[in-house]
């Protein structure tokens, strides 16, 4: 497959296009509010940001955010946040945090698996149900790691945490985002070494929250494969993968910068293309859940879609 050929993606987005919402550092995990502010994280300066989409501001919404990756609000309305180990030695928390928005209480959902620390949380799904599954890859300086493994967790409702993915079934977990009906577990696996995983992974998901039946949804290999994605109501993926300039041996430029749509049967659709590297995540938001929001690079981007998304928190009853 020529994916440098692939068609844009006319039918999913008002237009084929996408306008800088705001401009920061390196940014990461978006999570629109059902206000419709969006918080991201600017994973280099070690802060959480929230723009404002009616004002056109952007402020310090948190900081230091313990160099939080991945944010995702629950079913609740509560934000979750991956607090990594990227960009500094010393200052990344390695735990799954939730704040209640109302009161501003941080609660640490988890900080080690087995006495030991996380490499770096990445990702974070939830379920209506409340359960939190989340990916801790290392990406990094891998000699900081205390576990010999590159997982994906789930946390119950009791607080438990249980590793339900890890070698050799998968090899870098990244993105992490479920279906609409919530029985089925998306997965980016993203290896940066030579001939290593740029897949989306799909498993059935059991009422538990145990995976299984794995399948390989979308390869975007050689090329870089995909970082965070987001769901929309009908099913369909949109991953962010990519990019213009070739950082090492382990990747080509096949895969050219933008939002993949894929359809849950692995039918790729087309493509939004996002003018920047490293584009990195996504998620929906506005009003009427049309409003895709990206991280890439510096800023943060917005674009119309022509289907609603599918968030936890305002999830179609």
């Amino acid at each position: 497959m020529d994916l440098k050929s692939t068609p844009l993606a006319n039918e999913f987005f008002e237009h084929v296009m996408v306008s800088p919402a705001t401009v920061v550092a390196f940014l990461e995990g978006p999570a629109a509010a059902a206000d419709g502010s969006v918080y991201f994280s600017d994973i280099i300066n070690n802060r959480i940001m929230k723009f404002d989409p009616q004002t056109q501001s952007r402020a310090v919404w948190r900081m230091p955010s313990g160099r939080a990756n991945g944010l995702l609000f629950d079913a609740q309305e509560r934000l979750l946040a991956c607090e990594g180990n990227e960009f500094s030695p010393n200052d990344g928390n390695r735990r799954i945090t939730r704040t209640d928005m109302a009161t501003g209480q941080v609660e640490v959902l988890t900080d080690r698996f087995e006495g030991k620390r996380y490499n770096s949380p990445n990702d974070v799904a939830a379920r209506s149900n409340g359960q939190i599954f989340f990916t801790d890859p290392c990406y990094d300086e891998r000699s900081r790691m205390e576990l010999d493994h590159d997982s994906v967790y789930r946390i119950d409702t009791d607080g438990s945490v249980h590793r339900i993915l890890t070698q050799p079934t998968i090899q870098r977990p990244n993105g992490i985002a479920l279906s609409p009906d919530e029985r089925t577990l998306y997965l980016v696996d993203s290896c940066p070494i030579i001939g290593g995983n740029r897949k989306i992974w799909a498993f059935n998901l059991s009422e538990s929250g145990e995976p299984s039946q794995p399948r390989v949804v979308f390869d975007f290999a050689p090329g870089r494969g995909g970082d965070g994605m987001a769901v929309d109501q009908q099913g369909n993926l949109y991953v962010a993968a990519g990019i213009s300039r070739q950082r090492g041996p382990h990747e080509t430029t096949d895969v050219p910068p933008g939002i993949w749509i894929i359809q849950p049967d692995g039918k790729l659709k087309g493509r939004l293309p996002i003018p920047e590297d490293t584009i990195t995540n996504v998620t929906f938001g506005g009003e009427d859940l049309r409003t895709l929001y990206v991280t890439a690079g510096k800023t943060l981007y917005s674009a119309r879609t022509t289907i609603p998304g599918w968030v936890v928190h305002r999830r179609m009853r």
